[in-house]
């Protein structure tokens, strides 16, 4: 039986995660928060697949690849949050929940963080809790496909 696969999409900037602005992200490494996805998701029942880029065109090809095939989409956007209407129009069109993610709260933060092109479009959104929020982020997408039976 085909486990239902996620999508668990990077932003800009995330492949620097663990060296960039530690006091902000922490020093948790992509790989490590990728890690930390993967088992939850497998406590769930659930297949992790990841993309990191840094590339708008790439995450827009992403999602749309993602259609009919994945199940759900966990995406921290990084900068694209603020203005990336291309990856907010990729993410309307997908029929599954999307949970958006990130690691500090972005209304803790700069007044130019505190709006979201995603949020619109997205079941939810995790922020503010570190490296515990891809935990948190696999946890509600498995509440939200009912596959939440571990």
């Amino acid at each position: 039986m085909t486990r239902p696969l996620v999508l668990l999409l990077s932003g800009p900037n995330l492949n620097l995660l663990g060296e960039r602005e530690p006091d902000v992200y922490g020093t948790a490494t992509l790989e490590d928060h990728v890690a930390t996805a993967r088992a939850e998701a497998d406590r769930h029942g659930l297949d992790v697949e990841h993309l990191q880029t840094n590339h708008e065109g790439e995450l827009v090809e992403a999602i749309h690849a993602a259609r009919g095939r994945c199940a759900a989409i966990v995406i921290n956007p990084g900068a694209f949050t603020h203005y990336a209407w291309s990856i907010h129009d990729a993410l309307a069109a997908f029929a599954g929940p999307i949970v958006e993610l990130h690691l500090s709260n972005p209304h803790a933060r700069e007044p130019w963080r505190h709006t979201s092109v995603v949020a619109p479009v997205a079941s939810g959104t995790i922020a503010g809790f570190g490296a515990d929020g891809y935990r948190l982020a696999l946890d509600a997408t498995a509440k939200l496909l009912g596959a939440d039976g571990a």
